[in-house]
C-alpha cells in the first residue's frame, strides 16, 4: 500500500519560506512513470496544482506560482519536498502531496492521482 506523509511547520510568518516534506512509503518515487505533485487548497477555495516532480527528477510548476515555488527529491529518503517562497496570508492553505501515473500538467482533479497524503495545514501569520 503506497503511503504519503506530509510534515513540516504549521505556522509560517510573512515573507519567510515555507517548506515542506512528503515522505513515501510502498513505492519508489524514482520508480519509472511515478509522478509527484504537490497541490493545495485554501480556505472557500478549490484545488490548486502547484507543480510536480517525475520519476527521473523532473520537475514542472505553475506560470503563477514559478518564481516563488522549488520542488525537489532525496531518492535515499524517499522523499520529496516543497518551498514556497516570500510567503504571504493568501498561501495559507492545506498542502497535499499526490502520486500519479501520468503527467499531468496543471491538473489538480482527484481522480487524476492514484494516491494522497492527508495533507498538511500551513498558516502564514506574524
Amino acid at each position: 500500500q503506497v503511503q504519503l506523509q506530509e510534515s513540516g511547520p504549521g505556522l509560517v510568518k510573512p515573507s519567510q519560506t515555507l517548506s515542506l516534506t512528503c515522505t513515501v512509503s510502498g513505492a519508489s518515487i524514482a520508480t519509472m512513470f511515478n509522478y509527484w505533485a504537490w497541490i493545495r487548497q485554501a480556505p472557500g477555495k478549490g484545488l490548486e496544482w502547484m507543480g510536480v516532480i517525475s520519476y527521473s527528477g523532473s520537475t514542472y510548476y505553475s506560470p503563477s506560482l514559478k518564481i516563488r515555488t522549488s520542488i525537489a527529491r532525496d531518492t535515499s529518503k524517499n522523499h520529496i519536498t516543497l518551498q514556497l517562497l516570500s510567503v504571504t496570508p493568501e498561501d495559507t492553505a492545506v498542502y497535499c502531496c499526490a502520486k500519479s501515473k501520468k503527467l499531468s500538467l496543471g491538473a489538480a482533479g482527484r481522480n487524476l492521482y492514484d494516491f494522497w497524503g492527508r495533507g498538511a495545514q500551513v498558516a502564514v501569520s506574524s
